[in-house]
């Protein structure tokens, strides 16, 4: 499958920069709210062809949840069964994205993309399963290709129908017991670099589950080799049902120019395999924190991107990227309504 991403072009960046300079406000003064307007107004200038104001509409929030093969291993605090018991939190209103989305205006939505469990038909969960595990990844290809292709297309359906029902930005959480395993395998395929430098605590596991990460990312890097140097073979091999899917919905989103803000440390493995996958993704990709878990700052630092949050969480479920919210519209507010020297006859000596 492929995505048809327009390039974020330059043509209004001059225009953009000079309404933000023109705030009364000396130069840079609002640091990274300035950058987070800039981005948004290079993507709506793309679709508006005006840098006059910025609308965030309908702000749609979409947890992924998948369970994985390689849970067996002992990697997690948990056993597999609690995605499927998190997916019913989740669609019951009692988790922590739940309270955030609700305090600070999201919509949420729940999607199986392939647990233990199927949930319960009296739940609001959207159906997309690819299965309901992968395999476990240092022993096999955690799916086939073919089933990378399926979760892209379903993704790419729900994106539409998203932007369809009015919103412009869109987060991406995840639920799956394994999954920095996983994470931490697409990092260190790759960045190139060792399962110790990618490998962490996850969800609070012990020194000795870290060890068995780390081994089995290794074993998982050694058993596939040469095959993980294709972006699609490495979710294949490596990635989860639900890392799959975010990494199809990052790529549709962009392909629909919408905003997407970039979750944690699972997520963020998502938009390093988005990015291989068309480049040209990243420039509609807003990063909203540095979460607690080890390797999410050498993401972030090799993607070469500043996270707008850094509160040292490392819950998932896309918490932190709802909580950047807040930050998105208030760069759009100053943008839109914050004077300017001429109109506040204030003299532009900054």
């Amino acid at each position: 499958m492929t995505f048809t991403i327009e390039t974020v072009s330059s043509q209004f960046d001059e225009q953009i920069q000079a309404k933000i300079d023109g705030k009364t406000k000396p130069l840079g003064a609002l640091g990274q709210l300035e950058a987070t307007a800039k981005s948004l107004a290079r993507v709506q200038a793309m679709v508006t062809k005006q840098v006059n104001s910025l609308v965030i509409s309908h702000p749609n929030l979409i947890i992924f949840a998948g369970d994985h093969g390689v849970a067996s291993e002992g990697v997690s605090i948990a056993p597999s069964e609690v995605t499927g018991q998190m997916v019913a939190n989740f669609a019951t209103g009692g988790a922590a994205i739940n309270v955030f989305c609700r305090q600070l205006g999201w919509q949420l939505n729940v999607v199986d993309a392939g647990i233990l469990h199927e949930p319960a038909a009296s739940l609001n969960v959207i159906n997309q399963r690819l299965g309901c595990t992968t395999q476990p990844l240092h022993q096999a290809p955690a799916m086939t290709l073919a089933t990378v292709e399926q979760g892209f297309a379903m993704a790419r359906d729900l994106i539409k129908q998203t932007k369809i029902n009015g919103s412009n930005l869109v987060a991406f959480g995840e639920m799956g017991i394994g999954n920095t395993t996983s994470a931490s395998a697409i990092m260190a395929a790759i960045m190139q670099i060792s399962a110790q430098e990618t490998v962490g605590k996850g969800t609070g596991v012990s020194n000795e589950v870290v060890l068995k990460k780390q081994k089995v990312v290794v074993q998982a890097l050694e058993l596939h080799g040469d095959t993980l140097t294709e972006p699609r073979q490495i979710l294949a091999c490596l990635g989860g049902f639900e890392i799959v899917q975010i990494t199809g919905a990052m790529l549709a989103a962009a392909e629909e120019n919408m905003h997407i803000l970039v979750d944690g440390f699972i997520c963020t493995a998502a938009a390093m395999v988005a990015i291989q996958i068309n480049p040209a993704v990243k420039d509609y990709m807003i990063f909203a924190h540095c979460s607690g878990e080890q390797g999410h700052q050498k993401m972030l630092q090799w993607l070469a991107v500043e996270p707008l949050l850094n509160l040292g969480l490392r819950l998932g479920e896309g918490t932190g990227a709802a909580l950047a919210l807040p930050l998105i519209q208030a760069a759009a507010a100053f943008y839109n309504d914050m004077a300017s020297f001429e109109q506040a006859a204030v003299t532009n000596v900054l």
